[in-house]
């Protein structure tokens, strides 16, 4: 079997409020204000496929929240929104693959966050056979596409497939390409998902 498990808020925690709390620390404006004007629009999706640069990205969010940074603290609050490692998760992958499973890791992330998870968490690449990575393939969870390439660069079906994510959005793309797909709502889901399929 193919086990395809997400990053964020699977693997690694994430929380975005984190992000936005150093951007309010540095630019002054209230980090109530800042939650309002926070939106994951087209800009946010750009970066996530590799159509735009970093410091492109930085400019578009810094002007359509009328934020005043330097690209440096920009950079800062976007590398905050990891908290931590889920050790159990990490130890499900690593006994899938002692049993001879493939398990890989599908992300929706930017360059600029691969410039920090990875060396930080390195155990999330020591776990997995490989890492894709949206801002590589040129498109992104939930297009059909992306779902597609890692069944095709893998050698499996998509009814040999299971994937994990937080998104139900992902979740979605997943299922229309068939694969079977489980929704990751919070840090029982995935023990659970194994102890009753006995992993």
């Amino acid at each position: 079997m193919l086990y395809i498990f997400d990053l964020g808020n699977v693997i690694v925690d994430i929380d975005f409020n984190r992000v936005l709390g150093v951007w309010s620390d540095y630019s002054r404006v209230p980090l109530a204000t800042l939650k309002q004007s926070f939106t994951m629009g087209e800009p946010f999706q750009q970066h996530e496929r590799g159509e735009i640069s970093d410091e492109e990205f930085a400019k578009k969010i810094c002007e359509s929240m009328a934020l005043s940074l330097s690209f440096e603290q920009f950079a800062a609050g976007w590398q905050a929104v990891f908290v931590g490692l889920r050790p159990e998760v990490i130890d499900i992958m690593q006994k899938l693959r002692e049993q001879g499973h493939r398990v890989v890791v599908l992300s929706n992330t930017n360059r600029l966050h691969t410039t920090y998870w990875p060396s930080n968490f390195p155990q999330v690449q020591a776990a997995a056979d490989r890492v894709y990575l949206s801002q590589e393939m040129g498109t992104r969870k939930p297009e059909p596409a992306i779902y597609q390439k890692v069944l095709e660069a893998e050698g499996f079906s998509a009814s040999e497939a299971v994937f994990f994510d937080d998104n139900a959005d992902n979740i979605k793309g997943a299922q229309a390409v068939g694969i079977t797909s489980i929704l990751v709502s919070d840090k029982t889901t995935l023990p659970d998902y194994f102890a009753k399929s006995s992993c």
